[in-house]
């Protein structure tokens, strides 16, 4: 039958020289996909499953994997120099083998035991706020106001009637968790999931305050401050730490994530630390050249345009870009493009002007319509 077997290392997708984390990882991964509690009735799952876990055993076992690398199959069918392992026995307790790898997918296993009644931190809560263009330049201070839990002040956070205490669960012993069996392919597996009917916490409230009803904790509405910082972008996340759900038995409060979302800007667009802006400029002031004032986030600043500047013209001013995060004391550059408008109404003498510069260009005047210096 050796011969019909698939290679181990082919079984788990692993090349020969991976080390004992790379083995783990893989078998995890094959175990989950193909575990029978999640493939019933699934025989191909099963199949394939049975294959993973025999190639791990094997290639797991140092000695087992120095064997195999040296007489492949044949090491474990008694044909091999070294005598073989007479085959395996996957029909014992799997705990040696493979209870760190189940007790992800089982919520615990037989060789540990997960601490469901200690203190736990709270959830982090999520909120958003919008800012102006002009607050995600240079920061700003925002106030939010959410609905928050808060320790209930009649029971101190117990959930029990005043003058009374939580009791022992008695489901879980006060231990928080439950243990239980599960039938394998491979014999019976012992694993542990929070207790039901205290939920981890290994106490059960029989009399339940009548503030909170029983939950530990009041809804009330909160105001907090955010600060801004200057040069952030729409969608990036502040944290605010200790402001999110309340923590369990004695854990403390989770965080509070706040995306921003930054307003659009009739003017001035944004990529990375660099601001962009279009600006119209005269014909006469392309050609001439002159003074002209370009807006900034800053304020108005004034530059000078070359004479024969042309249409899409850059301009870059350095430092009125956006502020780095890191520091706002660097910041990126203002890009602004220079466009030359071309006036739509021209008076009489503005045309003949037209005309004979025209001339002195050495262009060919257009040819003079009836009605066209009116």
């Amino acid at each position: 039958m050796a011969e019909n077997k698939r290679d181990y290392y082919e079984v788990l997708g692993v090349s020969k020289d991976a080390d004992e984390a790379a083995l783990k990882k893989a078998y995890r991964t094959l175990a989950k996909k193909y575990h029978p509690d999640t493939n019933q009735g699934n025989p191909e799952a099963e199949a394939k499953f049975k294959e993973a876990s025999e190639a791990y055993a094997v290639l797991s076992d140092p000695e087992k994997r120095r064997q195999y690398d040296q007489f492949g199959h044949a090491a474990f069918d008694g044909g091999a120099g070294g005598g073989g392992f007479g085959g395996f026995d996957f029909t014992g307790d799997m705990g040696d083998i493979f209870g760190d790898i189940f007790s992800d997918f089982f919520g615990g296993g037989s060789r540990s035991s997960r601490n469901y009644n200690g203190p736990m931190k709270g959830a982090t809560l999520r909120t958003s706020i919008r800012i102006t263009f002009e607050e995600s330049i240079f920061g700003c201070e925002k106030e939010i106001e959410m609905n928050s839990k808060e320790n209930c002040s009649t029971c101190g956070g117990t959930g029990a009637k005043p003058g009374s205490k939580p009791v022992t669960c008695p489901k879980c012993n006060g231990k928080g968790q439950v243990v239980f069996t599960s039938q394998t392919p491979f014999g019976m597996m012992r694993s542990s999931q929070a207790c039901p009917d205290c939920g981890g916490k290994g106490t059960i409230i029989r009399d339940k305050c009548s503030a909170c009803h029983g939950n530990g904790y009041t809804i009330t509405r909160k105001k907090i401050s955010i600060t801004v910082p200057a040069g952030i972008a729409d969608g990036q996340s502040l944290r605010k730490a200790g402001c999110g759900d309340l923590g369990t038995n004695g854990g403390e409060r989770g965080d509070l994530l706040v995306e921003v979302h930054v307003s659009s800007h009739p003017i001035f667009k944004r990529q990375d630390m660099d601001l962009y802006s279009t600006v119209p400029i005269s014909f006469v002031t392309a050609a001439l050249g002159g003074d002209i004032k370009i807006r900034t986030v800053d304020g108005e600043t004034n530059y000078e345009v070359k004479a024969g500047t042309q249409t899409d013209a850059k301009v870059r001013l350095r430092g009125k870009g956006v502020p780095s995060l890191r520091n706002k004391n660097i910041r990126g550059d203002h890009i602004v493009t220079l466009v030359v408008q071309v006036p739509e109404r021209l008076t009489r003498e503005q045309k003949e002007a037209l005309q004979t510069f025209a001339e002195t260009m050495g262009e060919k005047p257009p040819e003079k319509k009836k009605g066209l210096f009116k």
